[in-house]
């Protein structure tokens, strides 16, 4: 089993909504446990200013699937709660399910980079991704998270105060 850390993220039809959803189904992957869920936090969008705010958490998946085949089942994840993949990047979408860091692995494939590619700049996966890591979390690739915290202001963000988000999903960790 690797520890996977899943970058969650919504701002169409009832986003804390689509995110209690998308923790329920992580819990019911096979060979998966689902261990931790970070606080859920609102963010600015990328690219276009003329949607929604964005609500943001991550979750801690235990898993013995490989990294391609957990990509599919997070894809037929994000399709059953209505995801359609458009040509436009960072557009507002019913759900968004990121791979961040897979165990110990760098991966470099044409559908799947590991850690996430801009995982430095993105304030809404570091602030909840070092609420459910270890204090001294090293990625793959060598950088330390308490380093890009501190380059990475938490500008943007409004941590929300919603305690039933893991409430939907049993036994599941929230720190």
């Amino acid at each position: 089993m690797e520890r996977v850390y899943i970058g969650l993220g919504s701002n169409l039809a009832d986003p804390q909504q689509q995110l209690r959803g998308a923790l329920q189904a992580l819990a019911e992957l096979p060979q998966s446990n689902l261990a931790a869920v970070s606080s859920l936090y609102a963010s600015d969008p990328l690219g276009p200013a003329d949607q929604p705010r964005y609500v943001n958490a991550v979750a801690v998946l235990e898993t013995g699937l490989a990294p391609l085949a957990l990509l599919d089942a997070l894809q037929h994840i994000e399709l059953a709660q209505g995801r359609e993949r458009k040509t436009e990047r960072w557009g507002p979408r019913t759900l968004d399910l990121d791979i961040l860091l897979f165990g110990d692995r760098m991966i470099d494939e044409p559908r799947l980079q590991v850690p996430h590619y801009h995982l430095q700049a993105r304030a809404f996966v570091l602030y909840p991704l070092a609420e459910i890591a270890p204090t001294e979390l090293v990625l793959a690739d060598g950088r330390r998270l308490v380093d890009l915290l501190a380059a990475c202001p938490f500008n943007g963000l409004e941590r929300l105060h919603d305690k039933s988000v893991t409430g939907a999903v049993t036994n599941v960790t929230r720190r």
